[in-house]
């Protein structure tokens, strides 16, 4: 059984819908599963540690995630036309894996939500995409095989999966938005069986 492990840092809750459709996505393939993880908030000035685990929803990651997974699945709200920090603080932490290569040769993918339509997804998606590719991972995102794609008006890219939440933070993606994020996860479940097989991809 390949594990994929999807971890986000979600604010408002529509990453973590997100999350879950591609949770969804991946478990469609026999032979693949999902693991949901979050990363904890930071503050610029830190006075309580965080609690071991969050009242809800996904627990915090581990390092053993990283390691056990067969592929990383990264998700963050957008900050600026770029991830969130509390993501970017966990990557910036991974010194270890980078030098010891637990990454390297696994597939990779993001997705993203933003509260306006040009609030930056793309931009987003595609700087998500450095860290990996440092990590030496291998980049999926979703082909325009995936009709969705060609007619979607509110989230779903090449680069990724995404979600418009609108000024009113809507958590729960469109039909578009719920088919793009399962094909990137049964994409990533499939690309993750066949390079453990050591089958061409």
């Amino acid at each position: 059984m390949q594990t994929l492990l999807i971890l986000y840092y979600s604010r408002g809750g529509s990453v973590a819908q997100l999350a879950r459709q591609i949770a969804r996505g991946v478990d469609e393939v026999p032979g693949a599963q999902a693991r949901l993880r979050t990363v904890p908030p930071v503050a610029s000035v830190t006075t309580v540690a965080a609690p071991p685990e969050p009242e809800d929803g996904a627990p915090y990651v581990d390092r053993s995630d990283l390691a056990d997974c067969a592929g990383l699945i990264l998700g963050s709200p957008t900050r600026f036309g770029n991830m969130a920090a509390p993501l970017k603080f966990f990557l910036d932490s991974l010194g270890a894996e980078w030098a010891s290569g637990t990454l390297a040769g696994k597939p990779a993918a993001v997705f993203t939500s933003t509260a306006s339509m040009h609030g930056g997804q793309e931009s987003t998606l595609l700087g998500m995409h450095l860290p990996l590719l440092h990590h030496g991972m291998l980049i999926c995102g979703i082909p325009f095989t995936e009709p969705a794609l060609s007619h979607t008006t509110s989230g779903g890219t090449p680069y990724g999966a995404s979600h418009w939440a609108g000024a009113d933070n809507q958590p729960q993606p469109s039909d578009d938005e719920r088919q793009l994020a399962r094909a990137l996860g049964r994409r990533m479940a499939r690309v993750a069986i066949k390079l453990a097989a050591g089958e061409p991809h």
